[in-house]
């Protein structure tokens, strides 16, 4: 009998998510992905003039792919990657509610918000080593209580709203102010995992796969 030299194994694809955010990771995570790096891009994320905010989130997000691609694709290591990026717009109507950083930006956008509904718009991109974007866009629709002005302040000292789009976090605290909502709530956290789900397997990640090492 002849001994035959097995045959290598294939590389594990690797996974690219381009944020910083903990939140975009964990969510991630919660699906049985494991990113192999992060690799965020500084951008400027004001939006053009009458820019709608389905249009800025997109453009957002498709940007955020493009510098994380690039970026990848410039390393051995991580040249055959697969990337995820997204973005997340909270608005009221046409109007673009900003990721506060300030208390005066986030009460003003808690005040807003504050008895009536509003829209999240998600955007997530990826691409695969075929160089082929894909993307989703999610819209979800949250209302809020009437919040007393005592709730308001008790947020604001939280420091949870910081950085936040619309000035809240509704995987925290306020959480408890959300009345109802249609659509996707893992969107309003930051990354819709049905659809980035979705996309990595129609660009051939193996989604499922990464679910074995889970326990």
């Amino acid at each position: 009998m002849t001994e035959t030299t097995p045959l290598p194994q294939a590389a594990r694809a690797k996974l690219v998510l381009a944020s910083a955010s903990p939140r975009r990771l964990a969510l991630l995570q919660q699906a049985g992905l494991e990113p192999d790096a992060l690799l965020p891009a500084d951008l400027d994320e004001a939006p053009l003039k009458g820019e709608k905010p389905r249009d800025l989130v997109r453009r957002l997000a498709r940007a955020k792919l493009d510098v994380a691609a690039a970026a990848a694709r410039a390393t051995g290591e991580l040249g055959e990657s697969y990337v995820v990026a997204a973005d997340t717009v909270v608005a009221v109507g046409r109007r673009i509610l900003p990721k506060a950083e300030v208390t005066d930006e986030a009460a003003a956008c808690l005040r807003m918000l504050s008895g009536r509904a509003h829209r999240v718009y998600t955007a997530v991109c990826v691409v695969g080593p075929k160089d082929r974007p894909r993307e989703r866009l999610v819209e979800t629709r949250v209302r809020f209580k009437r919040l007393s002005s005592r709730e308001v302040d008790a947020y604001l000292a939280s420091g949870e709203w910081r950085g936040k789009a619309g000035g809240y976090a509704i995987q925290g605290l306020a959480g408890s102010f959300v009345v109802k909502l249609v659509g996707s709530y893992s969107a309003v956290v930051g990354l819709p995992l049905y659809e980035t789900v979705g996309l990595l397997e129609g660009e051939g990640y193996p989604v499922r796969g990464a679910w074995r090492d889970v326990s």
